[in-house]
């Protein structure tokens, strides 16, 4: 939670100055404060004995399977959300980052960022079929929440826009 609140800060401290950090800079911060770390988390209260200090203890180290589910969640919002949030005075997204830093266009960094989404895939498929000491109800549950942010963010923003477009008919 303090890692959370802190990430918060860092954001807060760059809109009040308007600073457009570094990708480096922001990926760092924005995987955080994206939410998915701390929501596979507490994700695994209430599953039994299959969580122990053991589980708990790796997922806080930040493997592979949860840095990229963390990453398809942050670009693929980012990429969606970046024109509203800017209209409503929101902190540089990893679209305005990588624009300034690299001097691309928002198309060519959305192709940049379909590619490291991909990538991120490919991470989350390797720890899958690979034998970990964490159990497997564990990483599919990791997996799953990465398949929710997919959907809640392919080609638009349904998270903050939810009202309208994940209405069940």
């Amino acid at each position: 939670m303090k890692i959370q609140v802190r990430a918060y800060y860092e954001e807060v401290k760059w809109l009040q100055v308007q600073k457009i950090p570094t990708m480096e800079e922001y990926i760092a911060v924005a995987l955080v404060t994206a939410g998915y770390p701390m929501l596979a988390t507490t994700s695994f209260i209430g599953m039994g004995d299959v969580v122990t200090k053991e589980t708990f203890d790796c997922i806080f180290s930040e493997p592979k399977i949860v840095r990229a589910s963390a990453v398809i969640s942050r670009l693929m919002d980012d990429v969606v959300s970046h024109k509203f949030e800017q209209k409503r005075g929101h902190v540089a997204s990893a679209v305005e980052c990588y624009m300034k830093q690299h001097g691309a266009s928002e198309e060519e960094t959305h192709v940049e960022f379909n590619k490291q989404v991909t990538n991120a895939w490919k991470d989350i498929n390797e720890e899958c079929m690979i034998p970990t000491r964490v159990p497997r109800t564990i990483l599919t549950r990791v997996l799953n929440f990465a398949r929710a942010m997919d959907v809640g963010y392919k080609n638009e923003d349904r998270y903050t826009h939810s009202g309208t477009v994940l209405r069940i008919s």
